[in-house]
């Protein structure tokens, strides 16, 4: 059991003038919440779709943008690697397409460890634009890192409102699930929001809200991001009588801070007021739930 701080971004999507401009940035962003004591930094889905502005000749096209944001993510991830090495943090970096060898483009987190390690997590369930504009493929397996932080889960944004997903990460022991989204309306934002409070409240466990924000007229991918950085937890003893942890403003870029006790998911689940988790099995067909890869990044 674990107590830290975790630090959650509303992340403005930029036309960034080259690679240079893309490190700078993130640097910048890793090294004030490390400086501010955070030790999990979380960006949001599709953060790294910023980087198609590199490519003037494909930063307008849909297709193509994806293209060029998954040709970079060797790069992206190995400046990944070394700012949570150097900073001494884990980082989940913001998702982004990845095109893979059956020529399907799938949207991918990493999490990155300070020890060198990092494993993917792909999104699960697409949302109609995903499908139907962008022709992002469902990826797979679902998975629970171990870290020296705890057990962490990630649902990424639409993922988070599927409850299923949620609960094999509990059952498979998650004390955290990170939920990156990118919604282009409040309807999207609090879809996410209230899908990872309800969350919350079934796994009786911490989840963060990590939202891309602001506008990006230039890409036809995220132009227009709406949302609000936010850690939650179960309205139960020795938590939030509303469940929210930290809260950020909406649509301002910038970190949320919040304080994480791992302990506090334990007590809960086998002393709290309710007993969620415990009696999940009570539904029937609860028993039926997606299987769990579990990696070890410590």
């Amino acid at each position: 059991m674990v107590a830290f701080t975790l630090a959650a971004a509303a992340y403005p999507i930029d036309a960034l003038a080259d690679w240079a401009a893309y490190a700078a940035k993130l640097e910048r962003w890793v090294a004030e919440a490390a400086g501010a004591g955070a030790q999990l930094l979380v960006f949001p889905e599709y953060g790294a779709m910023e980087l198609a502005a590199l490519d003037p000749a494909t930063m307008g096209d849909l297709a193509a943008s994806i293209d060029s944001v998954s040709a970079l993510l060797p790069r992206v991830d190995a400046l990944h690697g070394e700012l949570a090495a150097r900073y001494g943090v884990h980082i989940l970096a913001a998702s982004a397409p990845r095109r893979d060898g059956d020529g399907k483009a799938r949207n991918a987190a990493r999490l990155f460890a300070p020890n060198g390690k990092s494993a993917t997590q792909d999104k699960l369930v697409m949302t109609r634009f995903e499908r139907e504009a962008w022709h992002i493929s469902a990826g797979a397996p679902l998975r629970l890192f171990e870290t020296a932080l705890g057990k962490i889960g990630v649902i990424i944004c639409y993922d988070s409102e599927f409850p299923l997903l949620a609960r094999a990460l509990v059952e498979a022991g998650a004390e955290i699930l990170l939920a990156p989204s990118c919604t282009d309306s409040a309807h999207g934002y609090w879809r996410v929001r209230i899908g990872a409070q309800a969350r919350a409240l079934e796994g009786q466990c911490y989840t963060v809200q990590s939202p891309t924000v602001g506008m990006a007229e230039w890409s036809p991918a995220v132009d227009e991001n709406h949302g609000a950085a936010g850690v939650f937890g179960p309205p139960d003893q020795g938590m939030p009588a509303d469940g929210v942890v930290a809260l950020g403003a909406m649509n301002v870029p910038g970190w949320t801070y919040a304080q994480i006790d791992t302990a506090n998911v334990h007590r809960l689940r086998t002393e709290g007021g309710v007993l969620n988790t415990r009696h999940w099995t009570e539904q029937p067909g609860a028993e039926v739930l997606p299987a769990v890869d579990v990696v070890d990044l410590r």
